[in-house]
């Protein structure tokens, strides 16, 4: 995986979204109008996490980068480095990770 110049902080990640699907099982072609964001992504950028308020150390977040993670669905915000798109979005979002 190449590094990326994105550093995401605190309890943040950064992801690459799956490319939505053209067409459905049974073979019928989406029109790009009608395609629905993918909620689920490769994470490439992992944050500290979030700040212990006892002793001000870290806990680390629950995934690792290149975890597949889903999220919810208007989740993080989406940004552009180095002409490609990220969606940073706070740990929180994610619902799972894929094995």
């Amino acid at each position: 995986m190449d590094k990326i110049r994105l550093r995401p902080l605190g309890d943040r990640i950064a992801v690459i979204r799956e490319e939505a699907p053209n067409k459905s099982a049974g073979g019928i072609l989406y029109p790009d109008a009608a395609k629905e964001a993918p909620k689920r992504g490769k994470v490439v950028a992992v944050g500290k996490g979030s700040r212990m308020k006892d002793d001000g150390r870290y806990q680390a977040p629950d995934v690792k980068i290149g975890d597949t993670v889903l999220f919810t669905a208007y989740a993080g915000s989406e940004v552009k480095v180095d002409d490609k798109d990220y969606l940073v979005l706070a740990i929180q979002d994610c619902v799972a990770v894929l094995d």
